[in-house]
């Protein structure tokens, strides 16, 4: 059986993305914003702890680094921040502005993965970053 490639799972992460901004807005519209962030967290700890214990992933948690704690630690604090403005934006704002918008994190990943990790992009993926800075511009314009 042949591995699924990266790109399978990026196009699945965005079409699961497509929907959690659609039922978001509408999971969000009677409730605190920061109150359908919770009620969404832990949701994911339930699935996620059901897959983990399904699968066998689990570990033990003696054999993780300091460093992997800490930055799983620093991106989880991100995540949690993003979420709670996502839904803010969301409860205030339409979902197909809302979304793009949030979408400029590809944008800000390009950037610093070439400042922070050393990457490096080719003119043509330059070009593909800034036509997604564009086109979230222009989809969050009131018309």
């Amino acid at each position: 059986m042949q591995a699924i490639p990266w790109q399978a799972w990026a196009l699945m992460s965005a079409g699961f993305a497509a929907l959690t901004a659609i039922f978001g807005k509408v999971g969000v519209e009677n409730i605190n914003s920061d109150f359908a962030t919770l009620i969404r967290t832990l949701v994911i700890i339930v699935v996620l702890a059901g897959i983990l214990a399904a699968t066998r992933q689990l570990q033990p948690l003696s054999t993780i680094s300091a460093r992997t704690y800490l930055f799983l630690t620093l991106s989880g604090l991100a995540t949690g921040a993003s979420w709670l403005c996502y839904y803010r934006a969301l409860k205030l704002g339409d979902a197909a502005r809302v979304a793009p918008v949030d979408k400029l994190s590809v944008v800000l990943v390009a950037v610093f993965g070439v400042v922070f990790l050393g990457e490096r992009l080719s003119g043509w993926n330059w070009a593909g970053v800034a036509l997604i800075a564009g086109g979230a511009v222009l989809v969050s314009l009131n018309s």
